[in-house]
C-alpha cells in the first residue's frame, strides 16, 4: 500500500463509530416502519440530544466562571456610581457597532426611588400583552446578568459571553481613541450599557425596558430615543454628582425626555414639580401626572401582597392584585401602568393582561419576606425618602416588635435615614458590609447612639451574628406583644444583596 493511501484505513475508532451509526439508523427504520413496538422515533432525537447531567453541570459552572472574569475585567473600570459627563464614548461605541438600540422602542426611567420596581412592573406587562422584552436594570444582587434580562430572564452565561466577545474589540478601540485625546477609558457603566443595547439587538426584542444608572442627562443609557420617559419620585440623593437641591436633581434626571414624546410623572414635591413643567415645554413633550391623570384610588391588604383598584387617563382597573407590599408599590404600579398605556398610544388595556402581569410580578430585596419565625425582611432603601416608604409599609404589614439590622455606604445621608427609621424599631443591631465604600462600623455606632440611645444600640460585624442577635432581641424584647416579631435588614443595596444570599433567598429573573 501507498504511504499516501494509509490514511484511508479506518481505525478501529472509526469503525466503532461505523457501527454504532449503522445499528443506530437500523433501529429507527424498523421504529419507522412499526415493524416492532417502540416509542416514537421523535422521542429518540429528544434523548439523544438530551446532555449528560454531569457535563451540563461543569459547563455550567465553567460558564459562569467565565461570567466572574469579565465581570471582574470590566470592574476595573471607573466606577458606575462616578459620572462622567459625556455621552460621546457609548455613542461613537454604538455607532461602530450599527447602532443596535435603535432597532428597537424603548420605555425610559428615571428617579431617585422605585426605578427597578417599576421597570420590573412595566416589563411584566408589555411582556403580557405579547412583546418581548429586554430590561437593564441596575444594581444586581445576585449575578451581573440580571442586570440585563430577556423576556423576564436573565441573560444566559453563553449570551453574556458572546456578547461581551461581540462588543470588546469596538470597546478597545474607543478606549484608545479617548485615551489618545487625553480623556478617560470608557466607564464600568457605560461598557454595561453598551452590552444590554447589543444583546437586546441580538435576541431580539421589540421593546427595552431602561433604568438609568444615576441621573439621567449624562447617565450612559441616555442615547436612546424612548418613546415614552418616566419620571420616579425624586429625592435627595447622589448630591455630590447631580446637586444638593431637588431642583438641580430633578433637571438632571428629566434630561432624558426627549422632544414631541411623553413624560409619565409620580407624585412629587411642588419644587420638583415646576422643574417638570418647564421641561415639557421646552420638549414639547406631552405629559400625564400622578394625582391629575393616574393614581390609586383603593386598595387594601391581601395575603402576600395586596388589592389595587387604579384610575389611569383611558381606564379603571379594578381589583388588581400586587404581589408586592406598600402603598408606594401600589403607587409604581400605577405609573407602570400609564406608562405602559402611553407606549400603546394611550389606549386601555385589557384587564386579564394587567391581573396576570402583577400578580407574577416580584422586586426581589424591596421589602423582601426571605425568612419566618421570626420574619425577615430584606430591604434596599438606602436613602431618607426610601426608609420612610419602608417604614409606612412595616407598620401596616408588620405591628409587631421590630428590630433592624443596619449598614450603609459613606456618602448616604446616615443620619437621615436612621432618623426616619428610628420610631419603627425597638433596637438597632449595626453590622458590616465592608469594602471601599462601605461606612466605618464605628461612626455608624457613634451615629446610631445619637439617635436610638446608647440601650438600644448593639454591634455585630458579622452579618450573620447580626440577624441572629436581632432576632433573639426581637422575640424577647416586648414580652406582651400579640403581634409577631419582625427583623429587618436594611440601609444599602449591597447589603441587602449579601443577607439574601446568606439566607438562601431565591434567585432574581430564573437564575441558576
Amino acid at each position: 500500500m501507498a504511504e499516501n493511501d494509509k490514511n484511508l484505513v479506518p481505525d478501529e475508532h472509526d469503525l466503532e463509530s461505523n457501527q454504532n451509526d449503522l445499528e443506530s439508523s437500523a433501529l429507527e427504520a424498523l421504529l419507522s416502519s412499526g415493524l416492532i413496538v417502540g416509542p416514537d422515533p421523535s422521542i429518540i432525537d429528544e434523548i439523544k440530544a438530551e446532555p449528560d447531567p454531569t457535563y451540563q453541570l461543569a459547563n455550567d459552572v465553567a460558564l459562569e466562571g467565565r461570567v466572574q472574569e469579565i465581570y471582574e475585567e470590566i470592574a476595573q473600570r471607573a466606577p458606575e456610581h462616578k459620572v462622567q459627563p459625556s455621552l460621546d464614548r457609548v455613542r461613537d461605541c454604538l455607532d461602530l457597532l450599527g447602532n443596535p438600540q435603535d432597532s428597537y422602542r424603548s420605555i425610559h426611567i428615571t428617579g431617585t426611588n422605585g426605578k427597578t420596581s417599576t421597570a420590573r412592573m412595566i416589563e411584566a406587562i408589555l411582556r403580557e400583552r405579547g412583546l418581548r422584552t429586554g430590561r437593564f436594570t441596575s444594581p444586581h444582587l445576585s449575578s451581573v446578568r440580571e442586570r440585563m434580562t430577556i423576556d423576564g430572564r436573565a441573560i444566559s452565561a453563553a449570551d453574556f459571553i458572546d456578547t461581551w466577545e461581540d462588543v470588546k474589540p469596538f470597546i478597545e478601540l474607543i478606549d484608545e481613541r479617548s485615551l489618545a485625546q487625553g480623556g478617560p477609558r470608557m466607564s464600568f457603566f457605560e461598557v454595561f450599557t453598551v452590552m444590554a443595547y447589543s444583546a437586546f439587538a441580538m435576541a431580539p426584542i421589540d421593546v427595552a425596558v431602561i433604568e438609568v444608572g444615576m441621573g439621567g442627562r449624562w447617565d450612559a443609557t441616555n442615547v436612546i430615543d424612548g418613546d415614552v420617559a418616566v419620571l420616579m419620585p425624586v429625592a435627595t440623593d447622589h448630591e455630590k454628582w447631580l446637586g444638593s437641591t431637588l431642583s438641580a436633581i430633578a433637571t438632571e434626571k428629566l434630561g432624558i425626555l426627549k422632544p414631541g414624546k411623553i413624560l409619565v410623572c409620580a407624585a412629587q414635591v411642588p419644587e420638583v414639580m415646576e422643574v417638570v413643567a418647564r421641561s415639557v415645554q421646552e420638549n414639547g413633550a406631552g405629559v400625564l401626572l400622578a394625582g391629575k391623570d393616574f393614581g390609586v384610588v383603593e386598595r387594601e391588604r391581601a395575603v402576600g401582597g395586596q388589592l389595587m383598584t387604579i384610575k389611569t387617563a383611558a381606564a379603571t382597573y379594578v381589583d388588581v392584585p400586587l404581589a408586592m407590599l406598600g402603598s408606594y408599590q401600589a403607587q409604581n404600579a400605577a405609573v407602570a401602568l400609564s406608562a405602559v398605556e402611553a407606549f400603546f398610544g394611550g389606549g386601555s388595556l385589557n384587564g386579564d393582561v394587567v391581573e396576570h402581569a402583577l400578580m407574577a410580578t416580584t422586586s426581589p430585596g424591596r421589602l423582601e419576606v426571605v425568612k419566618g419565625s421570626p420574619a425577615i425582611i430584606v430591604d434596599a432603601a438606602h436613602n431618607p425618602a426610601g426608609a420612610l416608604a419602608t417604614v409606612d409599609a412595616l407598620n401596616e404589614y408588620f405591628p409587631g416588635p421590630r428590630v433592624v439590622v443596619f449598614s450603609a455606604m459613606a456618602d448616604k445621608d446616615i443620619e437621615g435615614i436612621l432618623g426616619n427609621i428610628e420610631p419603627a424599631f425597638a433596637a438597632i443591631v449595626l453590622t458590616d458590609i465592608g469594602g471601599s465604600r462601605a461606612a466605618d462600623i464605628d461612626e455608624l455606632t457613634e451615629i446610631a447612639t445619637e439617635i436610638f440611645g446608647e440601650d438600644r444600640v448593639n454591634v455585630e460585624p458579622d452579618l450573620g451574628n447580626a440577624i441572629t442577635a436581632a432576632a433573639d432581641i426581637a422575640e424577647t424584647v416586648d414580652p406582651q406583644a400579640t403581634a409577631p416579631a419582625t427583623v429587618v435588614v436594611m440601609g444599602s443595596i449591597m447589603l441587602a444583596a449579601q443577607a439574601r444570599e446568606l439566607l438562601g433567598a431565591r434567585k432574581p429573573d430564573s437564575l441558576t
